[in-house]
């Protein structure tokens, strides 16, 4: 259930969604957020899908989602009975219902995506069969399956060019560059043959270019087919020289291969794999469950706090210390006698610690030797399928020749190594059995004994004592060795200070040094600083008196410039005027007509004048309309009862027309009806 929230919030935080979810937020929404999640996970595969369920009715809710799931093909979990449930559960929106969905569709959206486009058009209509008897429904409905069929075959079309690779745009590119390289083509050869006609017997030129491409082209045939020659040739050889090495190593292992020693060989790994098979792949199964129990158990259990961990660390010192007096209890006990079976347990501790490295170092030696014929299949194949054939070139091939005598020797003295240690193995197993029949007729002895002085179970308690000790014995060296392991490091980390001393005492000296002169330069510092402090400040109130003053002059100054400025520019405004009152009484005065029209007061009075005219005329005007405003209106009055009085008369038409067609087709009704 972990995973399936957690890949929901993954997918619901990326593209296009972007909701920025984790997983107690997503956990803690209301069944309403929850149901508008999911409306737009549906919204994103199907566009008609995008509505706010607030203003939806929960029946049309869930009605058009299970209309939408049942298009995408989603089986809700559980039987047919369940479907009363799902449908409630989608109402209320309840969380075992719609993370399953949401985890469904989230999974697939861009298939999903596709089927909801093509289940538009291919979802047939559901048409009765009583309306199918109608030639015109039948024929429109099979022009129907007809584009349902068109459109199957047309997007399969557009499907393989999509995943083909091939672009339009690209083969239009192509076609064009093409058609423009045979145009300048054509030109190139007809240019060519211009110049050839003037040449003399450029027919048997012309032939004899052709045979010499001819012979070309065949050279270049040959020569290709030499090399492809040379290329199997060697191959061939490479293949008779490792059939050879095969056929010699088959020889070799004929020779060295006899009835007893395969018995043999074959028993050994019968040994190996019954213990694997009966012992140690069951010991490996039975603790990665306690392992997979362990883990599920922590994980089901609520998350502890800090009081909880110490009630687990006082828990673990109360073990410790019963665990400590049981020890301490068994060795005040302990009988010199009771020990003759200690160094044989001892020893079957060892070899059974023994035999679980060499099963263990088998067992990767085995995976190491599946993993390398899967790599050597997985190479032959693909240089098989580079050109059908395995191609070795002769320094990969001297390559590989100086690894496998390398690695024939590392498993010849590999394989030394493994039959010592299975002779060792046996020897120690036969031992082994030796000892536990010697120890079952011990034990049985002991129990009798215990019996007859009435302390029956005494050698278990004893054992048990035993194996506690033990345990306690290995976790001391442990700490022995943690201890001896820190004590090292102490002693390294001193090494290493007295050596970072010895190395900065010269420069611890030659710092003493340095901080003296430092202090020195330091007193002479503050007293130069105070000095610098003292004059700036004497000449930083002079500056800001310069400042003030400097900023007071420049203030006057740009007064002052504005000022000339404005009197200047009002005496030339003040000539031009002169000038133009000159010049109007030079023209007014003067006696020549012509000058005097171009005098202003001339153009002031035309104006006037020509203002006047226009007051004249717009009062007569106005005159005019006041005289015949009334009739106008009144004109206009029965224009207007006309325009109504003439759509009266329309709408007449309008519904006698009407009433005149429903009359004819009650008349041909009941025409109709006569004659049936």
């Amino acid at each position: 259930m972990s995973e399936q929230l957690k890949l929901i919030v993954e997918q619901l935080n990326k593209d296009p969604f972007r909701k920025n979810f984790n997983l107690i937020t997503f956990d803690s929404l209301e069944p309403m957020q929850l149901l508008q999640i999911l409306n737009d996970v549906l919204a994103e595969i199907d566009p008609k899908q995008n509505i706010d369920i607030r203003e939806e009715m929960p029946e049309q809710t869930v009605k058009r989602m299970c209309a939408l799931l049942g298009l995408l093909k989603y089986k809700p979990p559980g039987s047919q009975s369940d479907v009363s449930s799902f449908r409630q559960g989608l109402v209320i929106g309840s969380k075992p219902v719609v993370h399953p969905i949401l985890h469904w569709l989230l999974q697939k959206v861009p298939e999903l995506k596709k089927r909801a486009y093509l289940a538009r058009f291919l979802v047939k209509l559901e048409v009765p069969s009583e309306f199918l008897q109608d030639d015109v429904i039948r024929d429109t409905y099979h022009q129907y399956e007809e584009l349902v069929e068109g459109f199957k075959t047309y997007h399969k079309e557009c499907e393989q060019l999509r995943t083909s690779g091939f672009s339009t745009a690209e083969i239009r590119r192509d076609i064009s560059a093409m058609e423009e390289e045979k145009d300048q083509l054509i030109k190139r050869v007809e240019r060519l043959k211009k110049r050839v006609e003037s040449v003399s017997n450029h027919q048997r030129m012309l032939e004899q270019a052709r045979q010499l491409r001819v012979e070309k082209e065949r050279e270049e045939s040959l020569s290709h087919q030499k090399q492809e020659q040379k290329n199997q040739l060697f191959q061939a050889e490479q293949r008779l020289q490792r059939s050879q090495q095969q056929l010699k190593d088959l020889r070799q292992a004929a020779a060295d291969a006899n009835p007893e020693s395969l018995i043999k060989r074959l028993e050994e790994e019968i040994k190996i794999n019954s213990y694997m098979v009966s012992e140690k792949l069951p010991k490996e199964l039975e603790g990665m469950r306690h392992t997979v129990q362990y883990l599920q158990k922590v994980a089901s259990e609520p998350a502890m706090g800090q009081a909880d961990l110490h009630e687990l660390e006082d828990k673990i010192k109360e073990v410790d210390s019963q665990i400590n007096q049981l020890i301490e209890k068994r060795m005040m006990r302990n009988d010199p006698m009771d020990d003759k079976l200690t160094l044989y347990r001892q020893q079957a501790s060892i070899i059974v610690r023994r035999k679980e490295s060499k099963a263990e170092e088998l067992q990767e030696v085995r995976e190491e030797l599946a993993a390398a014929e899967r790599e050597l299949r997985q190479r032959t194949s693909q240089a098989q399928a580079s050109d059908g054939e395995e191609i070795i070139r002769g320094d990969e091939l001297k390559r590989l020749v100086g690894k496998l005598r390398s690695k024939g020797t590392v498993y010849k003295k590999k394989r030394q190594e493994i039959a010592e240690l299975k002779a060792e193995y046996g020897v120690l197993q036969r031992t082994e059995d030796i000892l536990k029949q010697r120890h079952e007729i011990v034990q049985q002895k002991l129990q009798t004994v215990e019996a007859e002085k009435g302390i029956s179970g005494y050698s278990n308690t004893q054992e048990e004592l035993e194996r506690v000790s033990a345990i306690k014995s290995e976790l001391d060296e442990k700490k022995g060795r943690t201890l001896d392991d820190m004590s090292e490091m102490v002693k390294k980390l001193n090494s290493m200070i007295v050596e970072k001393k010895s190395a900065l005492a010269p420069i611890i000296k030659e710092l003493r040094s340095l901080r003296q002169r430092c202090q020195e330069l330091s007193q002479e510092y503050e007293e130069k600083k105070v000095q610098y402090e003292s004059c700036a400040a004497g000449l930083e109130s002079n500056r800001s008196k310069l400042e003030q003053d400097v900023k007071a002059l420049r203030e006057e100054t740009a007064q002052e410039e504005n000022r000339y400025h404005y009197i200047n520019s009002m005496s030339e405004i003040i000539e031009m005027q002169i000038q133009r009152a000159a010049e109007e009484m030079k023209a007014y005065v003067s006696s020549d007509p012509q000058e005097r029209k171009k005098a202003i007061r001339e153009l002031y009075m035309k104006n006037i004048s020509e203002q006047e005219l226009l007051g004249k005329k717009l009062r007569e005007t106005q005159k005019m309309v006041r005289e015949t405003h009334g009739a106008n209106m009144e004109q206009m009055k029965m224009w207007r009862d006309l325009e109504q009085l003439m759509e009266c008369k329309r709408q007449c038409f309008i519904r006698a027309q009407n009433q005149a067609s429903i009359g004819q087709v009650i008349q041909e009704g009941g025409e109709d009806r006569l004659v049936l």
